[in-house]
């Protein structure tokens, strides 16, 4: 089982258009392997469910709009309904340019007890936890306590996962189908509702993770592709959509956030049309 603290971890975004993505998995192919599970899939690629937690005013939405430096974002991911399979709650750090995530399988039965406020038990593990896994479930309770956070989105994607050949700590990701919408509810489901948006259209998030330096055959690759990094935050663009629609107000400078949208959705275009 891989560590829930992921130390020394770096993130490289990207957005182009789907006609490229053929050629970067060939890149690809000498360097990883596809991820097993998506290795059976008709699409090569999995669906990933995130609730996005964030306090009344959403200050950690806010804390990416203004660029801070230092900051965090609060999420249970999972993948599909089955009640026996296990929903992980997660903290995102970022400081600087290094992410660092705590991550803790809970039981899908105690989370919504858990998201609403109750305090977590070992019990409440899926499996056998690990002292780090507790304390990252703690740690995500404390500050959701502290930011009196509660669900604000659903965001869903597929994802295409690449990792190292024997080695997880490399991963290159790319996600498709990115859709977000309201969510006030923890029941962790599936399904969107009817107000959900794309996020990025057509486009394709690719993702480069690595520990330590960065890989030469990745530089070689950002070289050849013509790759220009570009922030890409799925929860962030997602409120951003969703109040550029006037499907939800996200507090009173909902004017300011509407010209942040705007700005943001041209540099995505223009991310795009270069590779074109």
């Amino acid at each position: 089982m891989v560590s829930p603290f992921q130390r020394q971890r770096f993130e490289l975004k990207y957005i182009l258009d789907e006609a490229r993505t053929s050629n970067i998995r060939d890149f690809l192919r000498p360097y990883l392997e596809l991820d097993a599970y998506g290795a059976l899939q008709p699409d090569r690629s999995y669906s990933v469910h995130s609730l996005y937690l964030d306090s009344p005013d959403l200050t950690l939405h806010q804390s990416t709009i203004n660029g801070d430096r230092n900051r965090f974002k609060l999420r249970v991911r999972y993948y599909e309904d089955d009640p026996d399979r296990p929903v992980f709650f997660e903290i995102k750090r970022r400081e600087d340019n290094t992410i660092f995530k705590e991550r803790c399988p809970v039981r899908r039965s105690s989370a919504s007890e858990i998201l609403a406020g109750r305090l977590p038990s070992r019990t409440d593990l899926a499996y056998d936890g690990r002292p780090a896994e507790e304390r990252a479930l703690h740690d995500f309770c404390q500050q959701v306590n502290s930011l009196r956070a509660r669900p604000v989105a659903h965001v869903r994607y597929r994802r295409e996962a690449w990792h190292g050949l024997g080695d997880t700590r490399i991963r290159v990701t790319m996600d498709r189908q990115v859709r977000s919408c309201p969510e006030t509810r923890s029941s962790l489901c599936t399904q969107l509702s009817e107000e959900a948006i794309s996020v990025f259209g057509n486009a394709v998030v690719l993702e480069l993770k690595f520990t330590n330096r960065f890989p030469e055959w990745m530089a070689e690759m950002v070289r050849v592709f013509g790759l220009r990094p570009c922030s890409a935050a799925k929860y962030v663009d997602g409120i951003l959509g969703m109040e550029d629609q006037q499907i939800i107000l996200t507090n009173p400078t909902h004017a300011q956030l509407r010209n942040t949208a705007e700005r943001r959705k041209l540099k995505q275009i223009q991310f795009v049309r270069q590779g074109q």
